[in-house]
């Protein structure tokens, strides 16, 4: 089967590559293309647009509304020139409905992973939800039971991050071994986690910087860690 994946930012590119895998597992003759990034790239297939293009929130996309738009266009034609059997959206809401509304349009048949919780806020989402997804793909067992009611059809297999916690244990590292590579010293670490996508890091970081800079000369040593650091570091 041919399999159009859409992931826009780095969770979404994590997820996809996880599911590519599980995919060639179950369709060893599944054929990929994909707008994600660098995890989802070393599973094969044609990546045609990096997520670092993509990853916009808040008042950084009115900033960058051309090249929203232009992107979005651009993934419409690109699913349309494929055709294929069928398009897997991964969260990334405000694009990725957009997207499955017009593969609906064009007859495609619209899976939707990791579904935007509109349990919590805007639930008129979930009219448009039902315009254009043929199967809803879950995180959370609650889900399920939520968007039935809905009429929505949606299936729970468990959550990603037992995924990216069961990897990271395979090759988690002991705390003198990690310190030692990372050139730090002994104290207790405090991880900061500022989000996965670029706008995120420089709104958020230099915040949390500020709440944790008298900590470095206390007995904790400070250490800024998340793949998306090297993104950031890139565009710069």
């Amino acid at each position: 089967m041919k399999y159009y994946i859409v992931a826009g930012e780095a969770s979404g590119d994590l997820h996809g590559s996880n599911l590519m895998k599980s995919l060639k597992k179950l369709d060893p003759n599944a054929e990929f293309r994909y707008m994600g990034g660098d995890l989802m790239h070393e599973q094969g297939g044609t990546l045609v647009k990096h997520f670092r293009e993509m990853a916009h929130m808040g008042l950084d996309v009115v900033l960058h509304i051309r090249t929203v738009l232009k992107n979005m266009q651009y993934c419409k034609n690109d699913v349309a020139a494929w055709n294929p059997d069928v398009l897997i959206l991964i969260d990334y809401w405000g694009f990725n409905s957009r997207v499955g509304l017009f593969a609906k349009s064009k007859g495609i048949k619209t899976f939707f992973y990791i579904a935007p919780k509109v349990w919590a806020w805007k639930e008129s989402r979930v009219k448009i939800l039902k315009q254009f997804v043929d199967k809803l793909f879950v995180i959370f067992p609650f889900e399920v039971e939520y968007f039935k009611k809905h009429e929505i059809e949606a299936e729970y297999f468990g959550n990603p991050l037992n995924d990216s916690i069961h990897d990271f244990l395979k090759y988690k590292e002991d705390f003198e071994t990690f310190t030692k590579k990372n050139g730090l010293s002994q104290k207790p670490i405090i991880a900061l986690v500022a989000g996965s996508r670029k706008s995120e890091i420089t709104r958020l970081l230099p915040e949390m910087m500020k709440a944790v800079k008298d900590k470095n000369d206390s007995n904790l040593s400070l250490q800024v860690r998340h793949q998306s650091i090297k993104i950031f570091m890139r565009k710069l």
